[in-house]
């Protein structure tokens, strides 16, 4: 058998597995996604799936916990966007605030304004960023994240962001994805952070 004989065998055995796959998924539903992992890129990954709920104009809603008050170009792009409602509500790194009672009210009020945007019929995607680290710290319980996603409308999605996702959050999820480190620039090269990619 030539090559491309071989070629052409392979992706016809690929193709009708990937058909067989899309027929068999027929259900609809509103996911529930968590990008964790020690990696860069996490909330980057959901914030492209943003990309695509507004290209298909569908309403986002974001809250970023912690990183409030750091600057990001990406939350100048989404606060433009006319069907995004998107707030960072966070001092910064726990190690810059050093005031645990602080961090837990700033959490506690960006959790307040999660929960209204998932309660809301408003949106089609809602983005909770760096969630996964206030659950960690123990600012917001997990059994009252869970109760709020588990009681949320079927079609909604929900991304969370963030190393450390607890391992309920994980059970519950319909989408996994661990981004782990294999270079990083800053950690190993003594590279400073970019406009464009790391901010």
């Amino acid at each position: 058998m030539t090559d491309l004989e071989s070629h052409k065998r392979m992706a016809e055995k690929h193709k009708v597995a990937f058909e067989a796959k899309r027929s068999a998924a027929t259900k609809e539903k509103g996911l529930l996604i968590i990008n964790t992992g020690s990696g860069k890129g996490k909330s980057t990954a959901a914030f492209g799936m943003g990309v695509r709920v507004l290209g298909h104009g569908m309403k986002l809603a974001v809250v970023q916990f912690i990183k409030g008050a750091l600057y990001c170009a990406e939350r100048d792009f989404f606060q433009k966007q006319e069907n995004c409602d998107f707030h960072a509500i966070g001092d910064g790194y726990t190690w810059n605030t050093q005031d645990r009672e602080a961090d837990i009210a700033t959490a506690r009020k960006a959790w307040s304004e999660a929960v209204r945007m998932i309660e809301s019929p408003d949106y089609h995607m809602v983005i909770l960023d760096e969630l996964n680290w206030v659950i960690k710290y123990n600012y917001i319980e997990i059994s009252e994240v869970l109760s709020v996603l588990n009681n949320r409308r079927p079609e909604l999605h929900v991304v969370i962001t963030g190393r450390h996702a607890a391992p309920e959050l994980i059970e519950a999820a319909d989408l996994v994805s661990e981004i782990n480190v294999i270079k990083h620039p800053y950690k190993e090269q003594g590279i400073k952070a970019q406009k464009g990619v790391e901010f």
